[in-house]
């Protein structure tokens, strides 16, 4: 059905659509990082993030000149997040601890156990009421890498860095374990 006019456009725009500068990204600490992140602080900071990216991989199988296709593994992309520095430094100094219990600086030692390291993180989409939207966890979470700051005499912004993430899998308060891949393949009419 094709949409004729604006007032139809309008009454299928429920609540205006979900706004790209309302969320909230919601850091924890690991159980083995003893001086964590100001995850108060961490929250207010977190300027930038993404809701995650889907992909389900792809396998070909050759039968008789074409390619048959079928679905591969499910894949978690990166996460990343962008953060304003404070001028004491208090999330970039959280995060550079935790990743130094994660490998530290003077001998690779660090944490023999993810448990140590691991921890979940949040991202909400929110509404214009404030309300979450859609909200995903990021499962046994920690920080890859934290990004340089580039410093310039020619610059006048405030110090921004980026950290990105990696995770084991990521699930959502809205489309994990309500599917039923039966069903969903039963045709109608």
């Amino acid at each position: 059905m094709a949409i004729g006019s604006i007032d139809d456009f309008k009454a299928k725009l429920a609540g205006g659509g979900s706004r790209t500068n309302l969320f909230r990204v919601r850091l924890n600490n690991p159980a083995g990082v003893a001086a964590g992140i100001n995850l108060e602080l961490a929250a207010f900071m977190c300027e930038g993030a993404q809701l995650p990216e889907s992909t389900v991989g792809l396998i070909e199988i050759p039968f008789r000149g074409r390619r048959f296709k079928i679905a591969g593994e499910r894949v978690f992309a990166e996460w990343t997040v962008t953060v304003i520095n404070d001028t004491e430094f208090v999330t970039r100094d959280g995060l550079e601890r935790w990743m130094n219990a994660i490998a530290n600086h003077a001998d690779a030692g660090g944490s023999q156990d993810p448990r140590n390291y691991f921890t979940d993180l949040h991202v909400d989409q929110l509404g214009r009421d404030n309300q979450i939207l859609k909200s995903y966890t990021f499962k046994d979470a920690w920080p890859q890498s934290v990004s340089a700051i580039d410093l310039s005499y020619a610059a006048e912004d405030i110090a921004r860095f980026t950290v990105t993430w990696q995770y084991q899998y990521w699930v959502s308060n809205t489309t994990d374990g309500d599917f039923n891949p039966v069903s969903a393949l039963v045709r109608t009419g």
